[in-house]
């Protein structure tokens, strides 16, 4: 790894909490091989975007790579400026002396190919026509997304991973790693995930599509920046961001609460409740930082993983695996029910594998692996000094 690829930079002026990794900078991995997709189609070359946390040691062993899940992108921890409001969306687990120590690992997270966060995919422009690449670009599945993130940990100099990790999508991520490169992933944490997509999170994905499709703007994917779809996506999102919470968590928010009337009377179906305002609000912010084709090609990828097909084993598709496994479920988990864990390491451990399962108790739906959760830290913690041993 060279100097220009270390990611974070503490600003010398920068007032930062205990914990914070501080002011981080995003980084292009341009590949300039040609990329093969499982359907058989070609890209000349891609870009991945990433960040990294931490520092690489000497025998380069102490990389942990972090997955992100359909909505995420590179940017887990740290901030980009002084000024964010927000940081990364996992630095609640990322830095020095939380559960991924950046004192001890080297944390990489990379935005997925397909994304439209600085990767490639169908947003980019595609090198053989000068234009946007909209539905021309290949079907992506969970399989060609791990090849290409295998190709930026080899540009970083890391040829074994001491971990990798991710929830929801990113789960299945690091099991398709731990299956296609087993020589080179010591362990894989992988929290409110599934082995195969079932009806129900397909049918949600399905309504989802069918919203952007519906909208004029789409037009068959092929529309220009800042003038797509926007109405469909934010729908898309409304609804899909309902399948990430509880009924529990959405009641002890929000219950019935309504909004107050802003000047005229309300119209009879105008935003009443504070969680229609919301969802507006999830809606709303989604657009703003997202792609709708990108969300089409994640959903279908989802839609389409399944480990082990209609005729086969679940642990067939974990012989070859060398990794230990912590397999966690959350119990207000809807979405990827927490039996759906269970099932995956009970598979693992069914075809000899090291595996784990834990059930953490928690009232915040499919997103509680993205929230506050002490029990699930002091499990990556436990889970990552017993792999010490």
């Amino acid at each position: 790894m060279t100097d220009d690829d270390a990611a974070v930079v503490v600003a010398p002026n920068a007032t930062l909490t205990e914990g914070d990794v501080g002011l981080v900078r995003p980084r292009d991995f341009i590949s300039k091989e040609p990329f093969t997709f499982d359907s058989g189609a070609e890209i000349p070359e891609f870009t991945l975007r990433y960040e990294t946390y931490g520092q690489l040691n000497a025998a380069r062993s102490n990389a942990i790579f972090i997955c992100h899940a359909l909505s995420g992108d590179h940017h887990c921890a740290g901030r980009h400026s002084p000024d964010d409001r927000k940081p990364g969306w996992w630095d609640n687990i990322i830095g020095p002396g939380k559960p991924f120590d950046t004192r001890e690992y080297f944390v990489i997270c990379a935005n997925c190919l397909g994304g439209c966060r600085g990767s490639t995919g169908p947003a980019s422009i595609n090198p053989r026509t000068a234009r946007r690449y909209n539905l021309d670009f290949p079907v992506v599945t969970i399989r060609d997304i791990v090849r290409a993130h295998a190709r930026l940990v080899k540009h970083l100099g890391v040829d074994s991973l001491a971990a990798v990790v991710g929830g929801s999508m990113g789960g299945m991520m690091a099991m398709q790693w731990a299956i296609d490169f087993p020589q080179d992933v010591r362990s894989i944490m992988v929290m409110a995930a599934t082995a195969r997509q079932s009806a129900q999170a397909i049918a949600f994905n399905a309504v989802g599509r069918s919203a952007i499709m519906q909208d004029p703007a789409w037009n068959k994917g092929d529309y220009e920046p800042d003038k797509g779809p926007n109405v469909g996506l934010a729908v898309a999102r409304m609804m899909a961001h309902i399948t990430y919470l509880s009924n529990k968590s959405l009641d002890s928010k929000f219950g019935r609460t309504k909004r107050e009337p802003a000047g005229d009377a309300p119209g009879h179906f105008d935003v009443e409740f504070e969680v229609e305002s919301y969802l507006q609000h999830q809606g709303q912010s989604f657009v703003n930082r997202f792609d709708a084709n990108t969300y089409m090609y994640f959903t279908k990828a989802l839609d389409r993983f399944d480990l082990h097909g209609p005729d086969e084993k679940l642990e067939d598709a974990f012989k070859a695996i060398t990794a230990r496994a912590l397999i966690v479920g959350f119990t207000s988990d809807w979405l990827f029910p927490t039996e759906q864990s269970q099932e995956i390491a009970q598979a693992m451990l069914r075809a000899g594998r090291r595996a784990t399962f834990a059930e953490v108790t928690s009232d915040l739906g499919h997103d509680s692996f993205l929230l506050n959760s002490p029990d699930l830290y002091a499990l990556l913690r436990a889970f990552l000094q017993a792999g010490k041993v």
